[in-house]
């Protein structure tokens, strides 16, 4: 996805300030910086200050990438390295002789790239979710909430037969692989594995 033109539209935008694409940026790539200090095992506080600092680092650096697609890689690493700067300092302030956790490993590259990977797929979900038909939607947020809605709930929330859900779902999820966003996506995956990366 380093070619996505989506990317590339939404930085442009986010450097001449359109605080739309601001919010897209951070609504797309949140779940990315939150996985990745997920990994660190952070607590609240620490995950917080990481994710806000990673913001106002972009902000600042946002003019600088020289790949406007490159952002999603821009993020990861650079909430890996806050991340690693707050265990760091966790750990000056602990006891002396207690050992760093192996989150401090270095950075690996395949990691950072299944983390970007996987934010990019999720923003292509959420995308193709936002094309499909407001019944669709609600079909399928509720096979997939947690905990899932039975076939009885559904039948009663949605006023359709149990016996019509099965189909319709098969409709709707149809109806979700031939969406632009996943067309996109799965079109740049097949582009990045057909040439022998990842």
């Amino acid at each position: 996805m380093r070619d996505d033109p989506s990317v590339i539209a939404l930085v442009e935008r986010a450097v001449n300030r359109d605080q739309t694409a601001w919010n897209d940026i951070v609504e797309r790539y949140a779940p990315l910086v939150w996985s990745v200090c997920a990994r660190y095992r952070l607590n609240e506080q620490d995950i917080e200050d990481v994710g806000q600092t990673v913001w106002l680092l972009l902000v600042e650096h946002l003019r600088a990438l020289r790949e406007p697609a490159a952002l999603p890689g821009w993020l990861a690493t650079t909430t890996h390295r806050e991340c690693q700067r707050a265990l760091t300092t966790a750990r000056k302030t602990e006891d002396a002789g207690t050992k760093l956790d192996d989150a401090l490993a270095v950075v690996d590259g395949a990691l950072i790239e299944q983390e970007i990977l996987a934010a990019e797929r999720n923003a292509a979900l959420r995308l193709a979710l936002r094309e499909l038909p407001p019944r669709c939607q609600q079909l399928l947020a509720m096979l997939i909430s947690d905990p899932p809605y039975s076939y009885a709930e559904i039948s009663a929330a949605m006023e359709i037969p149990m016996g019509s859900i099965g189909p319709q779902r098969s409709r709707c999820l149809e109806r979700l692989r031939r969406t632009a966003a996943l067309a996109r996506f799965s079109a740049g995956e097949m582009r990045v594995n057909s040439t022998g990366g990842e």
